[in-house]
């Protein structure tokens, strides 16, 4: 019996850690989010010149940095964070493509850590976005 009690007591002490850790991920995702919003929103020098060299320009620059911040705000909102986390992992997909392309090198281990780490999020948030989808439904 006392083994048992043991295997429950690891088993809820592992599913606790992984939802801090998980926590922890999405906290800094969050901010790293905020940050990069924050530097296109307000037309950062490097940022403009980035965005010029890829093509989008000013445009670009504000588009990508107002889903940045949705992204980011939405990861705050229980209902939708599995919907954020994806989204982001889209635009990520998009980034790390764009960044191979036009820039090449070691510059595209950027967006590709952001979109392994995002991913992570949204396979974790897996559930509340298919909780939501489904509530849409009805």
């Amino acid at each position: 019996m006392t083994a048992t009690a043991d295997s429950t007591t690891g088993t809820t002490t592992s599913r606790r850690a992984g939802r801090i850790a998980l926590g922890v991920l999405q906290g800094l995702i969050v901010l790293a989010y905020l940050f990069s919003a924050y530097s296109k929103l307000s037309a950062d020098p490097q940022a403009v010149a980035g965005f010029e060299l890829i093509g989008l320009g000013l445009p670009g620059l504000y588009a990508i940095g107002v889903i940045e911040l949705l992204g980011a705000l939405g990861l705050l909102v229980p209902r939708l964070m599995g919907l954020a986390a994806t989204g982001l992992v889209l635009l990520m997909i998009g980034a790390t493509i764009t960044t191979a392309v036009v820039v090449g090198g070691a510059l595209v281990l950027v967006p590709a850590v952001y979109l392994v780490l995002v991913s992570v999020l949204a396979y974790a948030r897996r559930r509340e976005t298919a909780a939501l989808l489904a509530s849409l439904r009805r």
